[in-house]
């Protein structure tokens, strides 16, 4: 049966010491193991049904593929200073220059782009000498010229696709 343990300090008082038992008691068990599980089962329905999972999984699926893919390098191309007078309707001249340089998508496009940048210098002269000074006020002004300039160069170059205008310097005088 259980072992008796004499004490010492109390001369003839013996304590009984009973025998431990293994595993785990009902209410362990619950509350250790089955109560994560039903939590967790239950974020992961919840986030089944509002959708947050499928986007989770698409964009650890585009993480994969991304990897997977050989990333392009984009290369830049800086055109000349340009100095155009722009469009004024009193007495005094108001002048723009701009330090441009495109982005292009591969570098195989330089060769071609460096044969076609006189036109590309005139059509964006062309324009920018038909803008006035409001034109080119505040942050949407900048934005309208970059979307202007970026469209007159990919119409003016097949080849190499100009995927954005950057702009290095802007003065208006």
């Amino acid at each position: 049966m259980a072992d008796a343990v004499a004490n010492p300090d109390d001369g003839d008082q013996e304590v009984e010491v009973l025998p431990r038992k293994s595993g785990m008691s009902g209410k362990k068990l619950v509350l250790f193991i089955l109560l994560p599980l039903l939590i967790l089962g239950g974020a992961a329905a919840a986030m089944y049904f509002t959708g947050m999972l499928d986007k989770l999984l698409v964009s650890v699926e585009a993480g994969e593929k991304e990897g997977a893919q050989v990333e392009e390098v984009e290369v830049f191309y800086e055109l000349p200073d340009m100095l155009v007078n722009l469009n004024s309707s009193g007495n005094g001249s108001n002048y723009l220059k701009l330090s441009i340089s495109l982005e292009l998508k591969n570098p195989a496009g330089l060769a071609e782009l460096e044969k076609v940048q006189p036109r590309i210098i005139d059509s964006f002269q062309v324009y920018l000498r038909e803008l006035r000074v409001d034109d080119l006020e505040g942050s949407s002004g900048m934005q309208r010229l970059r979307e202007e300039l970026l469209m007159r160069a990919n119409t003016t170059v097949e080849e190499p696709e100009i995927t954005d205008v950057l702009f290095r310097q802007i003065l208006v005088q």
